[in-house]
């Protein structure tokens, strides 16, 4: 069903547009435009926060902190029990939110939305399952007791590809944790972060425990909020070179930081695979959202004896898809965020292109209005192409072949990054050995997405640090103190 201009007026005028502090809302002293990817119009004009803004959110993190320290786990949980039962009935308004700001399609703008929420349902659950040990030490005569408490205020720097779940995915451990938060959104998609402040307040959030932020300067409104020794924990996602700068900044004050940093994904395809079930998964790792995530299959690594009929059915699936503004029926790829991400894709390809790549479908950009690439599969790019190496935010597939085993892993893992790869093979034994030897933190065999809320997200090298989600994200908020009781 379409989506009419009433529709989307109605849900742009009931989001919030100034800057949340300490449960209040303000308009701040200047604006900042919101347009659609789609089609380059402005959607709304938001405030946009000065470095002073930034300090009074850190001002009512920190007032906040104590007591919601102390609030009972089970009161904490069930606040997000309740934020996660209001964002799956608004599931509808918040994912057209989401594909008005930053493009995707409306499905897979809904979901995010049964993702995203479910952060908020797992960390409520998370909230109560905090715990601690007992122990006699080994040479008698004292107990030892360890506790997790709080770390105390947090920021939280969220990107624009996910506008709802990377919000959720750091607000709910760190509430759950018993923290609070001051949050910035990307400037390219903020309305999701400030709809989503709504509903945590309509949980029983209390006043101060998150607070928004929205700015179109960015260093200069986070790097006093780092600096300040009330803050102690810094949590981003985005890119690599801004990570080093944050956790250059983050050392002053010894900051607990997790980073979840940039990708350089490979997606091998051995000689045993199933090509239907790994051209299904690869478009699920290529073309989820639009390829911009991070663990959007960068390089496709495919054994020589399969790799021209591998890349010949990518190519019929690829070149297949609808491309137009999300809104549309039937569309399956939307816009990119903005025209500087269209022009890193076009350089990347014409780059490939020079290098001596084939284009087996699309290759070039769409003429406007509106940010749109074609979908695209090259072959025979050589590892010296910029498309190897860089992150190509962008639905656009390099097939690269390989020989053996050996040559296969060592192409996977030539890369400053790893964060994930995807590896498609019927051997068992081929299965577990390459999962050992990917340097990667997450691995995916046999299927084209690994994000789940229920398992640790994260990378090694220059992907970042720290897990978000399962077991382990809550712990990112967590201290451990120990206590020696003398009897």
């Amino acid at each position: 069903m379409s989506v009419t201009t009433q529709q989307i007026d109605d849900l742009i005028g009931s989001v919030p547009t100034g800057l949340f502090v300490g449960g209040a809302w303000s308009d701040g002293p200047r604006s900042l435009p919101v347009e659609n990817p789609a089609t380059g119009d402005v959607l709304t004009e938001i405030a946009d926060a000065t470095p002073a803004d930034g300090m009074a959110a850190l001002d009512a993190a920190v007032a906040a902190q104590a007591d919601w320290a102390a609030t009972d786990p089970r009161a904490r949980g069930e606040m997000l029990r309740k934020a996660f039962e209001l964002l799956t009935a608004r599931a509808d308004d918040f994912a057209l939110l989401m594909t008005l700001e930053m493009g995707k399609p409306l499905a897979e703008a809904r979901g995010e939305v049964t993702y995203g929420a479910e952060f908020l349902r797992w960390f409520s659950e998370e909230a109560v399952r905090i715990s601690g040990r007992y122990s006699v030490a080994p040479s008698g005569g004292t107990r030892l007791l360890t506790m997790k408490q709080p770390v105390g205020p947090v920021f939280a720097i969220t990107p624009w590809n996910f506008p709802l779940a990377m919000g959720t995915r750091k607000i709910g451990p760190a509430l759950a944790a018993g923290c609070t938060v001051v949050i910035k959104p990307a400037a390219q998609t903020p309305l999701t972060t400030l709809a989503l402040a709504a509903v945590l307040t309509e949980a029983g959030v209390p006043d101060g425990v998150v607070n928004v932020i929205t700015t179109s300067h960015s260093g200069a409104v986070s790097e006093p909020i780092i600096r300040d020794r009330r803050l102690r924990k810094l949590t981003f996602t985005g890119s690599t070179p801004v990570g080093r700068r944050l956790i250059e900044q983050s050392a002053e004050q010894v900051l607990k930081v997790s980073m979840e940093l940039g990708g350089n994904a490979p997606f091998l395809v051995f000689a045993d695979a199933d090509l239907d079930r790994a051209v299904d998964g690869a478009m699920l790792a290529k073309m989820r959202n639009i390829g911009e995530a991070c663990t959007a299959a960068n390089r496709f690594l495919v054994h020589e004896s399969v790799a021209a009929e591998f890349s010949r059915r990518l190519a019929e699936r690829m070149g297949a898809m609808k491309v137009g503004p999300g809104i549309e029926d039937g569309v399956q790829v939307g816009p990119l965020v903005d025209a500087a991400a269209v022009q890193k894709v076009s350089e990347l390809v014409a780059n490939a292109v020079d290098s001596g790549a084939k284009v087996l479908t699309g290759g070039d950009r769409i003429d406007g209005p509106g940010h749109f690439f074609r979908p695209t599969v090259l072959t025979e790019v050589p590892v010296t192409a910029d498309v190897f190496r860089e992150e190509i935010f962008g639905p656009v597939a390099p097939v690269l072949t390989f020989a053996d085993d050996d040559e296969g892993i060592r192409m996977a893992n030539d890369t400053e990054y790893g964060l994930v790869a995807y590896a498609f093979t019927q051997d068992l034994t081929r299965a577990l050995t390459v999962s050992e030897r990917l340097e990667t933190g997450m691995v995916g065999i046999n299927q084209g997405i690994v994000s789940n809320p229920a398992a640790p997200f994260g990378g090694v090298k220059a992907s970042g640090l720290g897990r978000e989600g399962g077991a382990e994200g809550i712990e990112e908020y967590l201290e451990t103190k120990y206590v020696g009781i003398a009897l």
